[in-house]
């Protein structure tokens, strides 16, 4: 039998609670941030951005938790440890895409159409080049920073195992990253939602597939990562070539236009060192944390995947904020930038207080996901982190939206200085406490942290009359 037409919802609109809607227009919809309600638009936006930052984390998740349950705590240890040095080097080149989003968000704004190509192909050759030689140095570098971050050696050859393998994958990660920054800049966050669902769902076939059927360890976690990125990074950048208008670069906007360029290296540069800098931190904490034996590594190792998860709605209200600063700068609109930064800082509030009160009472389930009950003193140390850090989400939410202002308000540099007072008093704090009063000095380090940098964001807020 020969199929002539399409089923009905494939076809057309179709009205759901009486929205008209298109598989198209899911998938593809722009949300123009210069016009209409600002907080509908900044929530509208965000949405999108938050599932998938939740889809990443639940497919970074997802090793942990195969791994922990059919592996062990040894080899749960090795992932986790590794898992912050592979964010720190991928942050590399996230920072160098958010820098040049945001960069994009203005001329789109503007609806300057020869300033937003020439930055998309100045932007993508840069960082091209820059990530090509970050994954070269990190291959060659590869033992002397497991070194650095005091990976015990009962575990070394399965750290070397894991992080080698996620390197491979660094290219695909650019891809993904530069790409959604594209669409991103232009209001549409649902296309690169759907590529992140795709490679969740494959990566969590391929964990289960690698891990639990074939025996492969953190061999077989760390490859059903690159793979799932493979998906995400080559199938994104495919779309984008095929359907974005703007991407179809005119011959004469294939140039490094000076302005251009340089606006492109402050943005994306400080971007990547904001990035950097923040994990730099997490990364030295974490080589501090490694001091204190695997059981600590396990718990904290699941516990950081929590509370990542815990906090993902505030980091995309953050960059969903920062694309509605951009685009109003690049549109001249300065009242809409001050009724939305009143809105989000109401948002950030709604949404921190529930999830802080729902991790600090189910602290243990949540750690019961990762580790059999056997693991008591792993799930302990988790909770005790868990407890302490995650009751104060409501100051890493307003950290996120700082950081979000200023770099669409094209203040870059106080992002990277909020993130150096916010990390540097949680290293300070922690290496001079924590062998003394124990890894609680660690926990407590970190919202004191974000209260002095949020005091910090604030005090340049009102200097610059924003609000």
């Amino acid at each position: 039998m020969r199929i002539t037409q399409q089923p009905e919802f494939f076809r057309g609109t179709k009205t759901i609670w009486g929205v008209k809607l298109s598989i198209k227009e899911i998938f593809d919809k722009r949300v123009d941030m210069t016009v209409g309600d600002e907080k509908s638009a900044i929530i509208q936006f965000a949405i999108p951005l938050a599932l998938g930052n939740v889809f990443q984390q639940v497919y970074n998740i997802a090793d942990t938790i195969i791994v922990g349950r059919f592996v062990g705590p040894q080899a749960l240890a090795a992932v986790g440890s590794t898992y912050t040095l592979m964010i720190f080097i991928t942050s590399l080149i996230i920072g160098l895409c958010l820098g040049s989003g945001v960069v994009f968000s203005k001329f789109y704004g503007a609806k300057d159409r020869d300033s937003l190509q020439r930055s998309f192909f100045a932007s993508f050759v840069i960082i091209a080049v820059l990530t090509v030689v970050i994954n070269v140095l990190a291959f060659i570098y590869i033992d002397p920073i497991l070194e650095i971050i005091k990976i015990p050696k009962e575990i070394m050859d399965e750290s070397y195992t894991y992080t080698f393998t996620m390197f491979c994958g660094i290219v695909f990660i650019f891809l993904y990253n530069y790409y959604a920054s594209v669409y991103r800049s232009m209001g549409n966050s649902t296309t690169p939602l759907l590529f992140l669902a795709i490679a969740m769902i494959s990566n969590i076939i391929l964990d289960i597939l690698f891990i639990a059927g074939f025996g492969w360890g953190v061999f077989g976690a760390a490859f059903a990562t690159v793979i799932s990125q493979v998906f995400s990074g080559v199938g994104l950048a495919i779309k984008c070539h095929r359907e974005v208008e703007e991407l179809k670069i005119e011959k004469h906007n294939l140039v490094f236009e000076g302005y251009i360029f340089k606006t492109l290296v402050n943005f994306s540069l400080l971007s990547s060192i904001q990035q950097s800098i923040m994990n730099l931190g997490i990364l030295m904490i974490q080589g501090l944390v490694n001091s204190f034996g695997v059981v600590v590594m396990a718990g904290f190792a699941a516990a950081v995947k929590i509370d990542t998860l815990a906090y993902v709605p505030v980091q995309d209200f953050g960059n969903a904020f920062s694309t509605f600063i951009a685009q109003n700068m690049g549109a001249g609109e300065m009242k809409r930038i001050e009724r939305g930064t009143k809105s989000v800082i109401k948002i950030i509030a709604v949404i921190c207080i529930p999830i802080s009160l729902l991790v600090f009472i189910f602290a243990e389930k949540l750690m019961g996901v990762f580790m059999s009950s056997e693991s008591a003193k792993v799930i302990a140390v988790g909770s005790q982190y868990l407890r302490i850090e995650g009751a104060f989400y409501v100051l890493i939410g307003y950290l996120f939206m700082f950081y979000g202002l200023f770099r669409g308000w094209g203040k870059p540099f106080m992002s990277v200085v909020l993130t150096v007072v916010s990390l540097g008093l949680r290293v300070a704090i922690s290496y001079a406490f924590a062998h003394q009063i124990g890894v609680v000095a660690i926990w407590w380090s970190i919202p004191i942290g974000w209260a002095i940098a949020d005091i910090v964001g604030y005090i340049k807020m009102k200097k610059e009359a924003i609000i």
